[in-house]
């Protein structure tokens, strides 16, 4: 039998009432939030092939009550919209991680009213990933951009590098790449207009693992661009259980901090400027 502890949607903080604390990267530490205004995806390339989000969600398909009821079929969140304009305290915001904010499903419209709801609680940094470069772009010259929005793209491998390209042309305040899951050299990858780049190995039963020699080759191409580096470790049947040493440390470099955002009570949160997204399997 479920407890109702195992009924709760971990994504929820209204439902839990608290919040997850992901030091990894964190100069010094401060309050992540998951923020699902939409929940749900497809599949769209490899990266997606050992998907933690869908793993999840799909374990409760079926319950009757449960968040996940549906499993991982993408469904808007409406009620969910506006949670950020009742959070006081200032905290770094997932934006939908349990899914892709520029799913081709999506309507306009809706993300459109995502990005108004950032733009309106300007005291806290957002941070947004995406595999569907192409709908980013489309969107971008329509959306507003507060400086508080870090725009990332995952590049898991170099024949997915376009999407490198696509985000140089959004006008984001900070932008990323996520290398995680990493699944193959990144040698020839442009690192022009980025500001950090955050890599890590592939959890689960049929993970992928990385070699070190793509881990390092990174990292050395970062630092040569003056590209801030972080490694959230090798990954494994559970995402910590490789560790995150690489030769010997952690790296979790950092973009120099930005200034407040405009608007903000007593500023970003502590290091907001200065980390990456949480790790892969981060379900908070």
């Amino acid at each position: 039998m479920l407890s109702i502890m195992d009924r709760i949607d971990p994504t929820d903080e209204r439902a839990t009432g608290s919040t997850t604390h992901h030091p990894a990267g964190d100069a010094p530490p401060s309050r992540w939030e998951s923020w699902n205004p939409v929940t749900g995806c497809t599949k769209v390339s490899e990266g997606c092939r050992h998907c933690y989000a869908e793993r999840f969600a799909e374990r409760w398909r079926g319950i009757p009550g449960h968040h996940y009821e549906r499993g991982f079929e993408l469904q808007l969140r409406p009620e969910r919209l506006d949670l950020p304009l009742h959070w006081r305290t200032p905290r770094r915001v997932f934006v939908t991680s349990m899914g892709d904010l520029f799913h081709a499903r999506i309507p306009d419209e809706y993300v459109r009213a995502v990005f108004a709801v950032m733009e309106r609680a300007p005291q806290h940094v957002y941070h947004l990933l995406t595999k569907r470069h192409e709908r980013m772009l489309e969107l971008a010259p329509t959306l507003p951009w507060p400086q508080q929005v870090w725009m990332g793209v995952t590049v898991e491998r170099t024949d997915y590098a376009a999407r490198a390209d696509a985000l140089r042309r959004v006008p984001a305040a900070r932008r990323h790449i996520s290398a995680e899951p990493l699944l193959g050299p990144l040698d020839t990858l442009d690192l022009t207009g980025i500001d950090l780049v955050i890599a890590g190995g592939e959890s689960g039963v049929d993970r992928r693992p990385p070699q070190p020699a793509w881990v390092r080759g990174l990292r050395d191409r970062c630092a040569a661009a003056g590209v801030a580096f972080s490694f959230k470790g090798w990954g494994g049947r559970g995402q910590n259980d490789g560790g995150r040493l690489l030769d010997g440390r952690v790296w979790d470099e950092a973009p120099p901090r930005a200034a407040p955002p405009a608007g903000s009570a007593g500023g970003a949160p502590a290091g907001a400027d200065e980390s990456g997204l949480p790790a892969q399997g981060a379900l908070f």
